[in-house]
């Protein structure tokens, strides 16, 4: 096994789960929880800490989205769950500038000769994942697209709401993988979900 993600650590069975197609019924079920989700009072400093960190880059993410045509909270918010912020990291995966990616998606970005700069290393990532104007941005696209870039198997193989978008709301208590491969029932995710990250955008008018 790799060096530990510097956030949550999703199993390679949830970033290879095979895909699940945006359809009505799960666009309503994304704006219904979305609608719903609150945070859970003890994590309230930790939410609030974590979007000024996103609005404090602000400009540079909106760079990025601009020239590819993504919303700038989308590969913000991306940043904040695969690398806790850090410019010196890959957006697949956190793994270092220094080299490409040598876990899942393992080998990107596939041009270039590290090191790279971190905009190098986001566009590839944001293309693997065919994200641009073209996209469904709406807010049950863009939390469908937050779940695709992680991957599908808590919702799959588990029956419950991704930490990766709703840790620290009511919509999550517990169950996450704890290493590639390794599911525990019990471990808790400590990371901020994306959707609960979206949602304190939202309400202060930044997305």
């Amino acid at each position: 096994m790799g060096l530990p993600r510097l956030g949550d650590n999703p199993s390679l069975e949830v970033r290879t789960m095979a895909t699940v197609p945006l359809t009505p019924a799960l666009a309503a079920e994304y704006a219904s929880l979305f609608d719903a989700c609150t945070v859970q009072p003890r994590h309230a400093a930790q939410v609030t800490a974590a979007v000024r960190g996103l609005l404090q880059h602000r400009d540079r993410y909106a760079a990025l989205g601009s020239d590819l045509g993504i919303p700038w909270h989308f590969p913000a918010i991306l940043h904040t769950m695969e690398c806790s912020g850090r410019f010196d990291r890959h957006l697949h995966n956190g793994d270092p500038l220094t080299a490409r990616t040598s876990r899942v998606p393992s080998g990107r970005p596939g041009q270039g000769q590290p090191p790279f700069t971190w905009e190098q290393s986001a566009a590839d990532a944001l293309a693997m994942k065919k994200l641009g104007p073209g996209t469904d941005w709406s807010l049950p696209g863009t939390l469908y697209q937050f779940e695709r870039y992680n991957g599908f198997g808590y919702r799959l193989q588990h029956g419950i709401h991704s930490p990766y978008l709703w840790s620290f709301s009511n919509h999550y208590t517990g169950g996450k993988y704890v290493a590639d491969g390794t599911w525990s029932a019990t471990a808790v995710s400590k990371q901020c979900g994306a959707a609960v990250l979206l949602k304190e955008l939202m309400a202060r008018g930044e997305a």
